[in-house]
């Protein structure tokens, strides 16, 4: 009853603020909330800091460590195993960067009802987007390889100008491409990282709890709506 209320309460305020005019464009964040890759970074990360003389982690510490960029994962990790002083910070950063990079699909696949959601939503005339803190190539290599070729309208990484999260101007860039006011977008993530990128590009922010972080985390970073399933996202139209 109380989400329900809560998704009542958004529309209406949506609906109030950009005069019943439908959303124009879905923003979605990969890691995460498209795609399940926890065991892709974890298998990248454990593999560098072994290599640097520590013990890797479980794959589930993964869920604590990641989801705000590479920067933050490694050194996160590092803290995790040992080292507080991040002397083999550059490194573990250079040899993930490696790994990951010869090998971006590891165990990734697209979260169970995300095809059907977004292929609704293309449906109905609503374009589609993916803004990631994934290098730019790999951004385009897994959306290609989970999605084919063409089926976003924009992805970060095609256009090298967009910018990566947290700053707006990614969000803003891809909405402005779209032709699409922040009043008609939608911006759906699964991080702390997502909720103040979505917040400051004055998007209809919305945190999803199969990713990175709890529902928790995601009120303290003000999600305007929170979810735990993606056809939760279509009761918005």
């Amino acid at each position: 009853m109380r989400k329900m209320q809560l998704i009542l309460s958004i529309i209406f305020r949506a609906d109030s603020e950009r005069g019943n005019k439908m959303y124009k464009l879905f923003i979605f964040d990969l890691d995460g909330t498209l795609a399940d890759t926890v065991e892709s970074i974890a298998y990248s990360a454990n593999r560098s800091i072994e290599e640097a003389g520590f013990v890797p982690h479980e794959v589930c510490r993964y869920r604590e460590f990641a989801g705000d960029g590479v920067k933050a994962l490694i050194r996160r990790t590092l803290v995790a195993a040992g080292d507080a002083d991040l002397r083999y910070y550059d490194q573990v950063y250079s040899r993930y960067n490696k790994i990951f990079a010869d090998n971006c699909m590891y165990k990734v696949s697209a979260f169970e009802g995300i095809q059907e959601c977004l292929d609704s939503l293309k449906s109905q005339g609503i374009k589609i987007a993916v803004l990631s803190n994934k290098p730019h190539d790999r951004t385009v290599d897994v959306v290609e390889k989970l999605f084919g070729k063409g089926y976003f309208d924009i992805v970060q990484g095609e256009t090298d100008s967009i910018q990566r999260k947290p700053s707006p101007q990614g969000a803003l860039m891809i909405a402005e491409k779209s032709q699409a006011a922040p009043g008609e977008c939608v911006y759906v993530g699964d991080t702390n990282t997502d909720m103040i990128t979505g917040k400051s590009s004055k998007m209809l922010t919305v945190g999803v709890t199969w990713g990175f972080r709890d529902r928790e985390e995601l009120e303290k970073n003000h999600a305007d709506l929170i979810i735990s399933n993606p056809s939760e996202l279509l009761e918005l139209l």
